[in-house]
């Protein structure tokens, strides 16, 4: 276990940012378009190529600084990429690539099959941030305070939001994943505010300040923009316009995802408790407590949900009434949100093992031992079963 390194990656971020965090939060947007800096004219998307995998393979990032390619059925090693420092993003599979972004600052595009290098994007920071891929588009964050617009095929820059628009000397990185929805892009920054940015030129729509840094990656869905803040509460934000139309108050910091499903959003806290909302009106359902804080978002599939803990747990809870069980207990601290398909959960431990647990039985199906801890979340090369609008880095977008 590499105590140090998860320190550094997640805890060191966000606790420095909270010390210096802007005060005061506004119940309307800022009305300001300043344009993009970058390419204008923004250069045409190159049309990306049709591939479809259907390979038994999982993908999953590692602080050992590789990104492996496991079989599902053994969790014998396909292929493994090595990027030049950890890996804290989540991957994500489109046009038979895959793309994550590194601690190195690069954003990587490889092929899905053989792991091979198609191109490579430099930021100017860590890329903690899982990209989103829409329309032949990856949109990605940097701890570099910058959200990029890519050309998917080509990893040519289209376009790129500077949050400090030249004015501020301190640069607050974007942690979250963005959240694209009508042709705008949604993503949170460590600045304590949410952008809304036009997908096709990188002009800001408007933006929405909290009182506490935002870790916590948006979900659009309907006319909402829903999204955690480090001041305890989570929002629910017009899509369009960016006025809060309902917030929600826990005992602790929300950097944790939410997700909207059946008409629910399901949001944990780091009050080590997840909260069923009704999407709508933000009014409580129920709560599960756990007994250590929720990073990972939780995933549902059909009526239930599985959520993973910092208590070591992941559990699976009952989607209408709230009530849970144990499903399974590895050996530490669970950051990474589980993937479940089919009739397996895969989830990534602070233990540095990635899990393959059977979904009726809670056993053990095999587990895969990697160099460093895992808070990315695993993803597949086919789609899942999971339901609902998730953040990206749940690998269930």
């Amino acid at each position: 276990m590499k105590t140090k390194e998860w320190w550094i990656s997640r805890g060191y971020v966000a606790r420095t940012v909270l010390l210096s965090i802007l005060a005061g939060a506004c119940e309307a947007p800022v009305d300001d378009v300043t344009p993009p800096v970058g390419p204008a004219p923004v250069p045409a998307v190159t049309t990306p190529p049709s591939v479809s995998l259907t390979l038994p393979v999982v993908y999953a990032g590692s602080y050992d600084n590789n990104l492996y390619a496991l079989d599902t059925t053994t969790g014998a090693v396909r292929w493994s990429f090595r990027a030049d420092t950890s890996i804290h993003s989540s991957p994500v599979v489109a046009y038979g690539m895959l793309y994550v972004g590194s601690n190195d600052s690069n954003l990587y595009a490889l092929d899905a099959t053989t792991g091979a290098r198609r191109w490579t994007f430099h930021t100017g920071a860590a890329v903690y941030s899982s990209p989103t891929v829409v329309e032949g588009r990856v949109f990605v964050g940097s701890q570099d305070g910058k959200l990029y617009a890519l050309d998917a095929t080509t990893g040519g820059l289209l376009w790129v939001l500077d949050t400090s628009f030249g004015i501020n000397t301190r640069v607050f990185g974007l942690y979250s994943s963005p959240a694209v929805l009508n042709g705008v892009v949604y993503i949170g920054g460590q600045d304590n505010n949410v952008y809304a940015v036009d997908a096709a030129t990188g002009r800001l729509r408007w933006r929405f300040t909290t009182q506490g840094y935002i870790l916590s990656s948006p979900v659009a869905a309907g006319t909402m923009v829903y999204v955690g803040s480090g001041d305890k509460w989570l929002y629910a934000l017009d899509a369009t316009t960016g006025v809060r139309r309902w917030a929600f108050l826990t005992a602790g910091s929300i950097e944790s995802s939410p997700v909207v499903a059946n008409g629910v959003v399901y949001a944990g806290s780091n009050d080590a408790t997840l909260y069923a909302l009704d999407a709508v009106t933000g009014a409580k359902r129920w709560s599960f407590p756990t007994n250590g804080s929720l990073y990972a978002s939780p995933v549902v599939v059909g009526n239930k949900l599985y959520q993973a803990s910092r208590d070591h747990n992941v559990y699976v809870i009952d989607a209408a009434t709230g009530t849970g069980e144990l499903l399974y207990r590895t050996n530490y601290d669970l950051y990474a949100t589980p993937l479940v398909t089919g009739g397996t959960v895969y989830i990534g431990s602070n233990d540095t093992r990635l899990y393959a647990i059977d979904r009726a039985s809670g056993r053990l199906r095999w587990s895969f031992q990697t160099g460093g801890v895992i808070v990315a979340s695993p993803v597949l090369a086919q789609r899942d079963k999971t339901i609902g609008i998730y953040p990206t880095s749940s690998g269930a977008k």
